[in-house]
């Protein structure tokens, strides 16, 4: 395991960072003097980090990793309610940054909140995550686990060093990885604004020697002008994830020869798991790719037999960067294995994650993931998968956005509505036409909800609750 102690005065000369008002000798001070601050405590202090500035967020999550103190990733963006939910949960000791408002303060103490909990000097990282769910949740990493995501990385693109050009915010793992993985491999990290990018504003850095990291979405955005096409197709390689890409793009994307690398992690895997490499990419594959050397995932069914390939189950991953597990506020449950983590075997074969998507491996080891078993929509006794149905409207290039849930109905039980965002003077008849010559009857949304804007996270996923909420109200 690399420490990141002697990891930062190995390259506190280096010209490792940098991007868009980002400073080396600013970011070694900062380290140097938020190190001062935490020495000041008896014992190690519970941190909140919740800083906006890119520079000051990464050295003070450098000198929580060197101190071996517990820190929680805040997100910058949240607003009362998120940070009630963070009221609920955790006391902290020290917060590094701003929030919204004097009310949305988080607590603060003066004993380390988290000596009971955890070995009171101890490397806890500690990063939110709500997915679709909306509700808050801090999933528990230590230093340990990035590195070993960081050494799955290399091994399977056979890489010395990693530069990165980061868009991605850094609370959340998809932009946080991408500093670990420049700093432990002696890389560079690029860091630049995804709007100025999106803008035409193109940053001043040779795409061939570094990895970006994009959502769907962003990588939609992109493709509206041949100057940021162009630059794309130049990097090293392109790795899109944190929500389902739909067919279209990938066609586009292919077609522009654009070295996209599709992946497939979480959060509490600390990023990919899974990842395909751009010339499969490039050949018309568009699997999620093979395992990466540090994990195991398998298919298996409602009873946890492992299926053969081909077949359709639940994904289940066992890793070495697998998260230690859910932080959890009650003191008689503290840390909280039992949501998703659960051992596998009996003897001690380690830890495995059971999750809530549905894939299949093919002949040649390749992972295809088909959506989410919760968001499975059953009418009449048929399974609809959300993705299918979306990849198809997609695919008619009449509309801008689009999201198929299921809705309660007497008849069905559920049906499949759709709420998308149209172009232009596009009628729900135009798309009912495309459907039928793509997809079963069974399949088709029986209601068509227009919106204007589909509601997204900063990540690009899709707040399915608020799309919900919109849906039940059309």
């Amino acid at each position: 395991m690399v420490d990141p102690f002697k990891l930062f005065q190995q390259r506190r000369d280096e010209s490792w960072l940098i991007g868009e008002g980002v400073d080396r000798d600013r970011f070694s001070d900062i380290v140097d003097r938020s190190l001062e601050e935490l020495q000041q405590f008896d014992r190690a202090p519970t941190v909140l980090l919740c800083e906006s500035d890119p520079v000051k967020f990464l050295a003070r999550f450098l000198a929580a990793c060197i101190a071996e103190v517990p820190v929680f990733l805040g997100n910058p963006n949240w607003r009362d309610m998120e940070w009630q939910q963070v009221r609920e949960m955790a006391v902290f000791d020290r917060v590094w940054g701003t929030v919204t408002s004097e009310q949305s303060l988080p607590n603060q103490s003066t004993s380390s909140s988290l000596e009971n909990q955890f070995n009171p000097k101890q490397n806890y990282i500690i990063i939110s995550t709500g997915g679709s769910s909306g509700k808050i949740k801090f999933v528990v990493h230590t230093w340990e686990t990035l590195c070993t995501s960081v050494e799955g990385f290399q091994q399977h693109f056979n890489l010395d060093s990693v530069n990165c050009c980061c868009t991605l915010p850094l609370f959340h793992v998809s932009g946080l990885m991408q500093f670990v993985r420049s700093f432990v491999t002696g890389g560079t990290l690029a860091i630049f604004s995804y709007k100025s990018i999106e803008l035409g504003k193109l940053p001043d850095l040779e795409p061939e020697a570094f990895w970006i990291s994009l959502v769907p979405t962003q990588l939609q955005r992109l493709l509206h002008t041949q100057k940021t096409i162009d630059w794309l197709s130049r990097f090293q390689g392109i790795l899109l994830g944190g929500a389902p890409a739909w067919q279209s793009l990938l066609d586009k994307a292919r077609r522009n020869g654009l070295p996209v690398a599709l992946t497939y992690g979480m959060t509490e895997t600390a990023s990919q798991v899974v990842t395909l490499p751009p010339q499969e990419f490039l050949k018309g594959n568009f699997s999620s790719g093979q395992v990466l050397p540090h994990a195991e995932v398998s298919i298996c069914n409602e009873c946890g037999k492992t299926l053969p390939t081909g077949e359709v189950g639940s994904i289940e991953i066992r890793a070495k960067s697998l998260m230690l597990g859910y932080y959890d506020s009650d003191s008689k449950k503290r840390f909280d294995r039992r949501q998703s983590i659960h051992l596998l075997g009996e003897k001690g074969q380690g830890n495995v994650l059971k999750t809530d998507d549905l894939g299949y491996f093919d002949d040649r080891g390749f992972l295809h993931v088909l959506g989410r078993n919760s968001q499975k929509i059953i009418t009449g006794g048929e399974n609809v998968f959300p993705i299918e149905v979306e990849n198809a409207i997609r695919s008619s290039a009449l509309v801008r956005d689009v999201c198929v849930i299921g809705l309660p109905d007497s008849e069905w039980g559920q049906i499949v509505a759709a709420v998308y965002v149209p172009q232009p003077n596009v009628t729900p008849e135009q798309l009912k036409r495309h459907l039928s010559r793509s997809l079963c009857a069974y399949k088709h949304p029986k209601r068509w909800i227009v919106t204007h804007a589909l509601p997204r996270n900063e990540r690009g996923k899709v707040d399915l609750l608020a799309v919900r909420a919109l849906a039940e109200s059309d």
